[in-house]
């Protein structure tokens, strides 16, 4: 079965890579891209580390990008110009790390990228302390 892939999107690649051990441990069978950083490891950003990671993760069922802020957001929007246009792929308003679990595991149940989008942007309303 073919599932939604994920790619995380952060300035940091020290927590994009610590996010995607925690995503892969909660759910082995959805392919996660780790997209953090620039292409030489730094801080930063990057358009073709984001268009490549979407690439190796699409399984023909679509792919969600979690981003953490600013350049991150402009670079996963170039990122997707940049594909083929018959890619399904979203962008998701949502909290990085809740938003990017919560992804994961419905990805994990087979649902479509628009319902894993959905999971993830609906993350931002969970209270932590009541």
């Amino acid at each position: 079965m073919s599932l939604v892939g994920l790619v995380i999107v952060s300035h940091s690649p020290d927590i994009t890579k610590g996010l995607k051990k925690m995503l892969n441990e909660a759910n082995s069978d959805v392919q996660v891209c780790d997209a953090g950083g620039t292409e030489d490891g730094e801080m930063g950003t990057s358009a073709i580390k984001i268009q490549q990671g979407v690439e190796e993760v699409n399984q023909g069922e679509g792919v969600l990008i979690l981003v953490d802020f600013g350049s991150s957001v402009m670079n996963a929007e170039m990122a997707i110009d940049m594909l083929e246009e018959n890619t399904k792929v979203r962008i998701a308003n949502a909290p990085f790390i809740e938003g990017a679990y919560s992804a994961v595991m419905e990805a994990g149940f087979g649902k479509t990228v628009d319902e894993v989008a959905e999971a993830a942007e609906k993350a931002r309303n969970i209270n932590k302390i009541n």
